[in-house]
């Protein structure tokens, strides 16, 4: 119904309808994703796919696609998640002030360590505790509320892939800014992340009464398919 709205009052304006404010894309179904990392052309010449989209043609990339191999897509996202009013660039900073708090404590523990087997234990690289962090406040299921009888249940339910990353960095956002606000946020968020990183801190315990809850709840559980 909207559609056809927009089409008539289009068409008397003199303007095509078939225009990319009604279609909402200037590409056909048969234009293909830009595919820009090398890793994923490596593997498309592995399997062969490659000859199938050789000749297709291809949507122009965005302006945030880039094959850099400094590029991180956790990093990206975690940068958009912390962003606030569209002001990407101070997040972009809150959070490298972060990664050099974060380099600063371990490189701090790394020569106050005595032996070489703890120096081994301590993680340098910012980024990779920061995806250490998100893979241990992943959550394996959630609680889905389910109308059954007139009663709402609490039905644990698997969770995808991309809302447990989603999940993992809101609550690590969410402990970073429940924090003492005398302390700046690159600290916060410094500190909750080597905690998470450690399989310790606030977003561990939320994960694990998570999962107390959906093990609690178990017993609803095929109320999902019911």
């Amino acid at each position: 119904m909207l559609r056809k709205v927009m089409r008539d009052v289009l068409l008397r304006r003199g303007t095509p309808w078939y225009c990319p404010a009604v279609c909402m894309s200037q590409y056909s179904p048969r234009f293909v994703d830009p595919v820009f990392k090398k890793e994923s052309i490596v593997a498309l010449e592995e399997s062969g796919e490659i000859s199938a989209i050789a000749n297709m043609p291809v949507k122009a990339a965005r302006n945030n696609d880039t094959c850099s191999v400094f590029h991180d897509d956790l990093v990206s996202k975690f940068i958009n998640y912390v962003m606030k009013k569209g002001n990407k660039r101070l997040a972009r900073e809150l959070v490298e002030k972060g990664f050099e708090n974060i380099k600063r404590i371990q490189l701090e523990r790394y020569h106050l360590a005595e032996s070489e087997e703890e120096k081994a234990k301590i993680e340098l690289n910012p980024r990779v505790v920061l995806r250490r962090a998100v893979e241990n406040s992943r959550p394996l299921l959630q609680l889905t509320p389910i109308k059954r009888g007139g009663v709402r249940y609490q039905v644990p339910v698997p969770i995808t892939e991309k809302r447990s990353y989603f999940v993992a960095m809101k609550w690590l956002l969410e402990a970073t800014r429940e924090k003492e606000r005398t302390v700046h946020f690159p600290e916060k968020m410094a500190w909750e992340m080597l905690d998470a990183a450690a399989n310790q801190g606030k977003v561990i315990k939320r994960k694990q009464e998570l999962h107390r809850q959906c093990e609690a709840n178990r017993a609803y559980a095929h109320y999902r398919w019911s």
